[in-house]
Order: C-alpha cells, then sequence, then structure tokens
C-alpha cells in the first residue's frame, strides 16, 4: 500500500522544516510540501505531529543465554516492545562460544530471529578467541553482513579475551572495513576487588558497583584506544557510564582518533544509590558497567551534546526479578548482569533531553538514530527521511502523556528500571518498511515480518 503523511513537521538529523513524505513500495520515494495526494493513497494526517527516522538501537541482547538462563525477551517479543518506543531496527549479538567458529555462532542467532523479530535487525559478532581460523572468520562475517565484532575486557574465564587478541582483531578490521565494539572494564583487577570483597562477607548488591570503579573503565578504554591506534582502526566504546571513561574518549577524538562511543539511558537517569534499595530490590539494578554516583549523569549529557558521546542504545538484557534476578540473593556474582529498556529509549531520551533543554531536536535525531545508522553500515537505507531511504518513519506525539510501568509495557519481564518516570513525547503511529506496525497503542505487525540486514563495512570512510 502507498502511504502519504500529510500535514507533520519532518525532522532529521540536519533539519526541521513542515513537509509531506510519500511512501511507495516500502521506500520513501518523495518528501517535500503539499505533496498532491494519489487516489490509491492511504493518507496519514500528522498535524501537530514530528515525522522521524525509526530509532536504531546498536545495541541488544535478545534471547541470550547466561549459564544455566537465558534473557527474558526473544526477538518476538523484544521486537515488539521496541517497535512500541519507536525502534524499527536493532543490531544485537551473535556469541561466538569458544572454541567454535563465528559461522556456527551466526547460523544459531539467526534461527534464534527467524520467524520472531517483527522489525528489521542486524547482528554483532561476540568475539572469545581467534584460534584457528578466526582471522579469516572475521572476513567471512563480513560478507554475511556481519560488519560490526565485539570484544570484552572483563569477565576473565569466560569473555574476556587479552590485549594481544583485541590488537590481531583490530588489525583485521583495519583491513576489512569493520568496527571492533569494545567492553572496556579491566577485568583482572575487578575480580580482585570481587574476591576481597566476599573474603569480607560483603554480598549485597551494592557491592556489584563498588568491586566496579570508575577508573577500572577509564583504564580499559584507555587501553582499547591506545591498541586501536597502534592497529590503524576505529573503535567503539559500549556503554560508556562515567566521567572518566567519556574523558578519555574525548581527549582521543580531540587529537582526531576515530573513536566513537555510546551512553545508555539508565546511565543517564539512574545512579548507584539504586542499588541500595531493600528487599534486594537493589538486584534490579545489577548492571555491567554498573550504576555510577549522580554527578557523572550531568557530564555524560555534555557528553551526548558536544558530540563526545555518538549514540544512546539501551543494551537491553532483561532477567525478571522473581525467578533470576533472586539467583544472586546471597551473592552479588551471580545475579543476572543486566536491565530491561528497549520500549522506553526514545521517550526518555526525548523527555530528559528535548524536554529539558539539553539536547536539541535534530541531536535526539542523530543520536537515536541517524548516527547508528552511520557507524553501522545501515546509512542511508536506515535513519533517515529522504527519497530511496527505508520507510522506517516515526509519527511522534510530543505531547502525549505517558508513565512507565511494568504493569503497561510490553517487555517481558516482571519490573522496569524507570518504573513511574512521567516523560512527555512518545510515539503514536510507527511505519516499519511503510508497513504500519503500532497504531495508536495497538500493535499491528506480525512475527517474522523483520528482515535480516546486511550491513557495509566502511572501510576508508572511516578516516
Amino acid at each position: 500500500m502507498n502511504t502519504l503523511i500529510r500535514n507533520g513537521t519532518v525532522v532529521t538529523a540536519r533539519e526541521t522544516r513542515a513537509a509531506d513524505v510519500r511512501i511507495e513500495g516500502g521506500c520513501i520515494t518523495e518528501v517535500g510540501p503539499s505533496l498532491p495526494a494519489n487516489p490509491a493513497d492511504n493518507a496519514i494526517d500528522a498535524t501537530g505531529m514530528y515525522v522521524m527516522p525509526g530509532g536504531i538501537d546498536a545495541h541488544t541482547h535478545l534471547d541470550m543465554p547466561l549459564g544455566d538462563i537465558v534473557s527474558a525477551d526473544d526477538f518476538e517479543t523484544g521486537t515488539r516492545a521496541a517497535a512500541f518506543g519507536g525502534t524499527t531496527t536493532i543490531v544485537d549479538f551473535a556469541i561466538q562460544e569458544r572454541g567454535t567458529n563465528m559461522r556456527d555462532a551466526l547460523d544459531t542467532w539467526w534461527k534464534k530471529a527467524e520467524g520472531r523479530a517483527t522489525i528489521d535487525y542486524g547482528l554483532h559478532m561476540i568475539v572469545t578467541g581467534l584460534g584457528g581460523s578466526g582471522l579469516e572468520d572475521m572476513d567471512e562475517m563480513v560478507n554475511e553482513g556481519v560488519a560490526s565484532f565485539k570484544l570484552f575486557m572483563a569477565y576473565p574465564n569466560s569473555l574476556m579475551v587479552d590485549d594481544a587478541t583485541i590488537f590481531k582483531a583490530l588489525s583485521q578490521t583495519a583491513k576489512n572495513g569493520a568496527l571492533i565494539s569494545m567492553h572496556a572494564e579491566n577485568g583482572g583487577v575487578i575480580d580482585v576487588l570481587i574476591e576481597r570483597a566476599l573474603a569480607e562477607g560483603k554480598t549485597a548488591p551494592i557491592y556489584h558497583a563498588l568491586t566496579r570503579p570508575p577508573r577500572a573503565e577509564a583504564e580499559a578504554v584507555h587501553r582499547a584506544i591506545a591498541i586501536a591506534e597502534i592497529a590503524g582502526a576505529p573503535v567503539y566504546i559500549v556503554h560508556v557510564t562515567s566521567e572518566d571513561a567519556l574523558d578519555q574518549v574525548r581527549e582521543a577524538r580531540d587529537r582526531g582518533v576515530p573513536v566513537f562511543a555510546e551512553t545508555c539511558p539508565q546511565y543517564l537517569l539512574l545512579s548507584i544509590e539504586e542499588l541500595e534499595r531493600p528487599d534486594f530490590e537493589g538486584a534490579k539494578y545489577v548492571l555491567t558497567p554498573p550504576l555510577r554516583p549522580k554527578e557523572h549523569q550531568a557530564k555524560l549529557w555534555e557528553g551526548l551534546k558536544h558530540d563526545h558521546l555518538q549514540v544512546v542504545s539501551t543494551d537491553h538484557c532483561p532477567f525478571c526479578f522473581a525467578d533470576q534476578k533472586t539467583l544472586g540473593k546471597h551473592d552479588f556474582t551471580k545475579i543476572p548482569n543486566g536491565g530491561p529498556g528497549i520500549e522506553n529509549r526514545l521517550q526518555l531520551i526525548y523527555h530528559y533531553g528535548v524536554n529539558s533543554g539539553k539536547l536539541s531536536l535534530n541531536r535526539f535525531v542523530e543520536i537515536v538514530s541517524t548516527a547508528p545508522a552511520r557507524i553501522f553500515g545501515l546509512y542511508p537505507r536506515k535513519g533517515e527521511i529522504a527519497p530511496g531511504s527505508d520507510a522506517d518513519v516515526v509519527i511522534w506525539d510530543p505531547n502525549a502523556a505517558h508513565t512507565i510501568s511494568a504493569r503497561t509495557h510490553h517487555m517481558r519481564v516482571d519490573y522496569s528500571m524507570f518504573e513511574g518516570f512521567e516523560v512527555r513525547g512518545n510515539a503514536r503511529t510507527v511505519l516499519s518498511r511503510g508497513e504500519a506496525i503500532v497504531d495508536g497503542g495497538k500493535f499491528l505487525g506480525k512475527a517474522g515480518r523483520g528482515h535480516y540486514l546486511k550491513r557495509a563495512a566502511r572501510g576508508g570512510a572511516w578516516k
């Protein structure tokens, strides 16, 4: 069905203007004032609304195994919740099990998403080793559209890789044009701090944060950037939480180093105090890296405003409180790390960013949609309102009031990290490739309609 969105205000990363948007065959074909209607058009009146590119969440963990449990949202429930919040594309993580090749992981995650994803999706590859044909595997993944790889500097004996592996991976992406994403924390130091805390009987959720100090994050960010410079490759730092880590990113970018970084709503709006909630409620806020003291929040907002941070993602990795988070009742190290947020990202960043004057409307669109599209090889197919782009469009009501709550959200998890937060601004209608999948609070899409996205490697475009 062809669609004409009329009377709205089109907002992109570059401009804000009154314009209509014509959609044909799932793509945007025309953007301009007072476009003539065709008899076959499905007309959508966007009077008083913003017409924006669909959100892109470049950091999610759906159907993710963790020991004997799995994150609460699969590709059906997670992508449906994302759509309700105005996100029309995600990039999730396939995990290479130690001693296996990356192709096995890619096939596994394709099977997880096939028949379930309701919006389009791409995949990063988590690398746990480069033994055997690992470097060749990376090139094969790029050919399959997996144009980014994630490495961990934390979690010894499970996900963590050494500096030599990091350097080899970065050297390979310097050749094949892919991007390395780094989970930057000093895992060795953190493990010693954890051992000391447990030996002293400190087992409550708050010690998750106290054993992962900001300097452990900043040191690893500094080291990741230094190794990337030696390799001559770009690097992307995931979930920056602290002023300490942000300073490392800003200093490198000021020197012209191709470093990119994201933060998440939880680090902008929640603090370490949440982990001290009584009755083990603090376990709901056990995330890695952890929440920080409140004074870091203003610095992160400034980082977003001035492009020291380029992206807001969610790191959506939900575990139910009742039967998953409580596994760590007597030992904080056994609390599954992660929290829900895929549905609320645009609501929170719009309300606390745009409405509060911290961000311009165009910068909002940039950090939740256009920048992740550019960085992760999806632009201009995604992240733009322009002829030739996919018709992933959010019709945004800037005056819609909404109270965030687990009672009404669509994520398959029994709590919200933002319970009771009142926001103004919400998605009214969400189109994915021209198809209305959410309208007026009702879900109109279906499981399996989401397409796998082969993402382009950037190559020399990083320079």
